[in-house]
């Protein structure tokens, strides 16, 4: 659904930006320095020789997620940066910083301004559980905990303790959560030879953390992170990984699904053999990484030792029901078990702001596409 939106509104963009380059030169600005934000000016600058591309930020850098997304231990993704220096030094190319579209600029005044305008600064802000217990201390978002380590101005604040708690809980099971469990249990050594935030890397090599939990609703087959991802964290030195053998029973409709994509099969396959395996060289200090699936999160627990802090998830465990050819959802069996802890990364996506002057749907949290 999300590609054919995208795939609809490119169509779209190209028409209208085909009937424009003929007439006079054309003046475009780009909301957005992120990749996506890139792309589109150098499409842009492309497509005519007279368009003026103008790209605004909220921030004073450019490059979006590819500074602040990336892992610090990724530098092979980073490498795009080079072809969008590129396009910011175009001379027919401009970037302005610090310029928040809504607050210095409204989206009327831009519309005025320039003949296309394009939004391209994504979803950042955090999906809400709903659930009690949510705005207990030490419950963070993925998002800010990735901008923490990776020095965005926006988490320069964050300052997690790491030092006096032993798990932590990972709410989802993409690559956004795979990537803060792979942070959270490298060793600092190796971590130290990467473009990590010294104030981040500093905090980790205090860490007491050697239990961390990735927690899903549904089942290893329904996994929503890349054979790549899962590699590098069960690849991790001296981790322990523990996978329940039952979570690993497929029904029928299970192997319906794992028949017709091949990147969830991989991905099962790398997860049994990680239930049956176990690290070369065992120590004290070994850190442990569990899989738990099944599971929905119906409360936070608060801390009786520390006022307002959260020790504690319970759980809803689920089953897997059919809603379509192909699909399952998972819905809740009325059985709840706890976990403790103390800290919960949750990683179950985003949504974007609203912007004035655009429909928005606040339950889906993203802007309406209007087709012609």
């Amino acid at each position: 659904m999300l590609k054919r939106r995208i795939f609809q509104s490119r169509r779209w963009l190209c028409r209208s930006f085909s009937s424009i380059i003929h007439s006079e030169p054309v003046r475009v600005c780009v909301v957005g320095s992120g990749p996506a934000g890139c792309y589109t000016a150098e499409k842009m600058l492309k497509a005519s020789q007279q368009a003026q591309v103008d790209i605004i930020d909220r921030l004073p850098t450019p490059f979006g997620l590819v500074r602040s997304g990336v892992a610090p231990d990724h530098p092979e993704t980073k490498i795009v940066v080079n072809q969008f220096s590129r396009v910011a030094q175009h001379e027919r190319c401009s970037f302005f910083g610090n310029v928040t579209l809504g607050s210095n600029v409204s989206l009327a005044e831009l519309r005025k301004l320039y003949h296309v305008v394009v939004l391209a600064y994504g979803a950042e802000s955090d999906r809400s559980l709903g659930i009690p217990g949510e705005n207990l201390k030490g419950i963070l978002s993925a998002r800010e905990f990735v901008w923490w380590y990776n020095g965005h101005p926006d988490g320069r604040n964050l300052d997690p303790d790491l030092k006096s708690i032993d798990t932590a809980v990972i709410l989802g099971q993409g690559n956004v959560a795979l990537d803060v469990a792979r942070i959270l249990l490298r060793p600092t050594t190796e971590l130290a030879t990467t473009d990590i935030a010294s104030h981040a890397l500093s905090t980790l090599e205090e860490s007491s953390i050697r239990v961390v939990y990735l927690v899903g609703r549904r089942g290893p087959a329904q996994a929503a992170c890349t054979a790549k991802e899962l590699r590098e964290v069960l690849g991790i030195k001296n981790l322990d990984v523990s996978i329940q053998e039952s979570d690993l029973h497929l029904t029928p409709t299970d192997e319906e699904e794992l028949k017709s994509n091949r990147i969830h099969r991989r991905i099962f396959e790398l997860l049994s053999k990680a239930a049956t395996s176990r690290p070369i060289h065992a120590g004290l200090n070994q850190r442990q990484l569990r899989f738990v699936f099944f599971r929905k999160p119906d409360s936070f627990q608060e801390s009786k030792d520390s006022t307002g802090h959260v020790s504690g998830v319970l759980f809803e465990k689920t089953v897997l029901k059919g809603v379509g050819p192909g699909k399952q959802i998972a819905v809740g069996t009325g059985e709840f078990e706890d976990l403790k802890c103390g800290m919960v990364l949750k990683s179950i996506g985003y949504k974007s702001v609203p912007v004035d002057g655009l429909p928005f749907d606040h339950k889906k949290g993203f802007e309406h596409i209007r087709r012609p």
